[in-house]
């Protein structure tokens, strides 16, 4: 057994990240700033967009994008019950309807087919998740989109480096959010973007996320001189500092050595587990890339074992696992609002039931792997 506790997702920080962080701490400033903006810039040209802006979560950034697109009270906004409450509480957040739709058993990305059953005259955009690293059903997607007039917000928080028929995110969807969260590809340990091509929309999240606010702080009292600023929204406190973009800069330089290891630990965990009675990550679709942001296996009536008591045995052999995720619809809130109930969406119930997220991350050393491996085998 394993001296320490294998943590779930541990993030791959180098020195490169520590010392950008203690230079900006010694230069002065350290909230929004030119740091920030910098690294906007960089994320726009790592995703060849016209326009990045930096906010404080994922969250904020798919709560932002619907303000920007004029989503509101009386709307109603598609988006998977196989998702983390993020996706659905952003909707919630701008005063329209979640409407939840169900995944497909093998990708567990969102079902364009039951989209399309969920469409209503209220239905003002879709908001798929690019769920595990998978690109969704991309094209099928816009094809009802462009039919019935309708937005997409893409929530891209697992899915950097993801590419659909070649092209990275950012390209399929009116607004592309993404997360730095402490256990994302990429972390500023609290963080999100938003991609755009639409400078009216990225100008207005911009301001949407500092208070409303016609002009950030770094613009105010830059060596430029003093400028002021007006207030022209009722805005929120969603902006990014230099702190966290410090951290930002060097993980997005490392972001494809990162995603090759990830790929090497992804091909050594389906080649020790083919042979087991478990369903393993469907194949990625030709021509696209999977950002192997999580590796989720499912248990079968043949595992021998539940899901639940498969994740204590490896917790009692100090392996973390996760859990992406029990379907939204089934969580109190969401089923005593809005009516849901057990039956509603069998895939996602299925996929909730039965699947775990096994350790995944640059920072697995071979040993980590190794320990996981034997693990798994062992409780199978």
């Amino acid at each position: 057994m394993r001296d320490n506790f294998l943590v779930f997702g541990s993030p791959a920080i180098g020195q490169e990240e520590i010392d950008e962080v203690v230079a900006t701490m010694k230069s002065g400033w350290l909230g929004t700033g030119p740091k920030t903006h910098q690294f906007e810039q960089e994320f726009a040209d790592y995703l060849g967009v016209k326009y990045c802006a930096a906010v404080s979560s994922c969250t904020a950034a798919l709560h932002l994008s619907m303000l920007a697109a004029g989503i509101g009270p009386g709307d109603e906004v598609i988006v998977p019950s196989m998702t983390f409450c993020a996706s659905a509480n952003a909707i919630i957040h701008t005063g329209a309807t979640p409407v939840f739709a169900d995944c497909t058993l093998s990708e567990m990305t969102i079902d364009p087919l039951d989209v399309k059953r969920k469409i209503t005259s209220r239905t003002k955009a879709i908001l798929p998740v690019h769920f595990h690293g998978r690109p969704v059903f991309v094209k099928e997607l816009q094809e009802i989109a462009r039919e019935h007039g309708l937005f997409i917000i893409d929530d891209a928080a697992h899915a950097i480096e993801t590419q659909y028929k070649g092209e990275k995110m950012g390209h399929f969807a009116d607004c592309t959010c993404f997360s730095f969260y402490v256990t994302k590809n990429m972390t500023t340990v609290e963080g999100g973007m938003v991609a755009t091509n639409n400078k009216e929309w990225a100008d207005r999240i911009k301001v949407f996320a500092l208070h409303g606010m016609s002009k950030d702080a770094w613009s105010r009292y830059s060596d430029k001189g003093y400028r002021h600023y007006q207030v022209v929204m009722p805005g929120f406190k969603y902006n990014m500092t230099d702190m966290q973009a410090s951290i930002g800069l060097h993980q997005l330089r490392k972001l494809e050595k990162n995603w090759l290891r990830r790929k090497e630990i992804w091909d050594i965990y389906n080649s020790e587990f083919k042979d087991l009675p478990l369903i393993l990550p469907a194949p990625v679709e030709e021509n696209s890339r999977h950002a192997y942001h999580l590796y989720a296996v499912r248990v079968t009536e043949d595992t021998g074992v539940s899901r639940d008591d498969f994740m204590q045995r490896l917790h009692e052999q100090k392996i973390g696992t996760g859990v992406h995720y029990t379907a939204l619809h089934l969580h109190p809130y969401y089923s005593e609002t809005y009516g849901y109930k057990m039956g509603d969406f069998p895939n996602s119930e299925a996929v909730g039931d039965t699947t775990l997220s096994l350790p995944f991350s640059a920072a697995l050393t071979d040993d980590d792997v190794e320990d996981v491996v034997r693990a798994v085998r062992g409780v199978v």
